[in-house]
């Protein structure tokens, strides 16, 4: 199984009036991560729009465990949970660099569809993307 990781340092925007980040940046973590997960598979995201195919959010899931601040550099670790034709689950774990302890956990679910939003399965209309995916999935 792949497992990428992404490396973010905290800037001071990202935090609240307590000084730790706010809740809301995690998803927009989760996001970077899983762009650069799918660049690191030899396959940017943004080839696979042109192809006409999209990954829209159907579900998110964020467990906060700790806390970071500005200027932490923190590693968002990224494997594919579940692959169907249809659909896309990414997990999510989220470290201070250096730190064992888990900060925050998170999923996503994707949808394939083409640029109308219409579902599609993917395996039949681009089977080279299917596979690909696959293979670092298992």
């Amino acid at each position: 199984m792949f497992i990428s990781e992404t490396e973010i340092i905290v800037r001071y925007a990202e935090t609240d009036q307590m000084g730790i980040v706010h809740h809301s940046n995690y998803p927009i973590w989760f996001e970077a991560a899983r762009t650069d997960f799918i660049k690191k598979m030899g396959m940017p995201y943004s080839q696979i729009e042109e192809r006409g195919f999209l990954l829209p959010l159907i579900e998110l899931n964020c467990k906060y465990k700790g806390s970071a601040r500005y200027e932490d550099r923190i590693i968002v670790r990224t494997r594919i949970k579940a692959i169907s034709y249809s659909r896309i689950t990414f997990s999510y774990e989220v470290f201070k660099l250096g730190k064992d302890a888990l900060i925050t956990s998170g999923e996503t679910m994707h949808v394939w569809t083409n640029k109308q939003l219409k579902p599609l399965n993917i395996k039949k209309h681009a089977p080279d993307i299917y596979e690909s995916i696959s293979k670092v999935a298992q």
